[in-house]
């Protein structure tokens, strides 16, 4: 259901974390888009969050999910409170979540070192599926650890036991049975390593079988599940690709997705001036061209996000705390930041609205 945006107030949350040797502090805010202050929602989350993964009821935006270091966590109240899910038996580093497409309920985990769950119960029981089989693309495997990061999932809204994700190193994975086993699904595209570096994952629901993933380099997209792939030519932000961070499909409107990108990372020559840019097609993925957000950010861009019950109100964020905010659509934005105190040492990983 879409509502009456006139009088639809957005909540926007932010999900602050490091990883490596740059952990720092983490943390999660929120935001009332009636509001300019940031305000800290970390209550029962664990010590210094590292929040990775937020994720959004699709019926109810009270219900927020969170993706930490110490597993999964829910709020039912717009992430004023948090209790603990039940966390999985090995690993609990969550770097991505994801809901089926039909059935809230069914939610899926992606963890540090690779490891799917999925729960059936709304998030209070999981199941680890099978990934032992997966065998990675050669290039990616003199890599250690070979099982890297689960970075993104999603399911195929035409066809839901078709479910993708995203290994930050190591391509895609494919499942066609709702989640239970796994194969790599990136024969293709695979000219070197960043290629395979990927960051994030989507179907277009506008045609069965339509797959887009973006990379530490570039975007690619197989019209038939994965079997085959070609690049999508997006603007160049430095000298042979763009950082592709977050890709993004508009609720309302299958035809309209969102970019963000920037240039350094790992891809980009050693001197690339840092910059983010947010990039919009609205055609189903063919031709992309850059939003003007009135701004050139200094970091890169992060992620996308759209109000599911007011979808004319988009945000985008760079990592180091730019907020841009649009409600009508993208042709107007405004700008603001996060307190530099909290920006300066940690980086915005996940963001949703709702």
């Amino acid at each position: 259901m879409i509502v009456d945006t006139n009088n639809h107030n957005t909540h926007v949350y932010v999900g602050l974390a490091g990883e490596g040797k740059n952990i720092g502090t983490g943390g999660l805010l929120r935001r009332v888009s009636t509001s300019e202050e940031w305000e800290h929602i970390d209550g029962g989350l664990p010590d210094n969050p590292q929040v990775r993964a937020l994720l959004i009821h699709p019926e109810n935006p009270s219900v927020i999910y969170a993706g930490t270091q110490l597993g999964v966590y829910r709020s039912d109240d717009r992430g004023t409170h948090w209790e603990a899910l039940e966390p999985p038996t090995k690993g609990t580093d969550v770097w991505s979540l994801a809901f089926h497409p039909q059935d809230p309920n069914i939610i899926y985990a992606g963890y540090e070192p690779c490891a799917i769950y999925r729960s059936e119960t709304g998030g209070q029981h999981w199941r680890k599926m099978d990934t032992g089989k997966v065998v990675f693309p050669h290039i990616t495997t003199y890599m250690p650890p070979v099982e890297k990061r689960v970075i993104g999932i999603t399911c195929d809204p035409c066809n839901p036991m078709d479910v993708y994700a995203a290994i930050e190193v190591g391509g895609l994975l494919g499942s066609s049975d709702g989640g239970e086993s796994w194969e790599s699904v990136i024969d293709g595209p695979y000219l070197r390593n960043n290629t395979l570096d990927l960051h994030g994952v989507v179907v277009n629901p506008s045609v069965a079988g339509l797959v887009y993933i973006i990379t530490q380099v570039a975007m690619f997209r197989s019209r038939d599940k994965g079997r085959h792939w070609e690049h999508v030519q997006v603007e160049e932000m430095f000298p042979g690709g763009s950082y592709c961070r977050a890709v993004l499909i508009a609720p309302d409107n299958p035809r309209t997705m969102y970019l963000a990108a920037g240039s350094g990372g790992g891809g980009a020559p050693k001197g690339t001036v840092e910059s983010g840019a947010l990039f919009k097609s609205a055609d189903g993925g063919e031709i992309w061209s850059r939003v003007d957000i009135g701004d050139t950010p200094t970091s890169r861009m992060f992620q996308v996000a759209i109000d599911r019950k007011a979808p004319s109100h988009i945000y985008c964020c760079a990592s180091y705390g730019q907020i841009y905010e649009s409600n009508d659509y993208g042709l107007g934005w405004e700008k603001s930041q996060l307190p530099s105190d909290l920006s300066s040492s940690r980086h915005i990983y996940s963001m949703v609205c709702g």
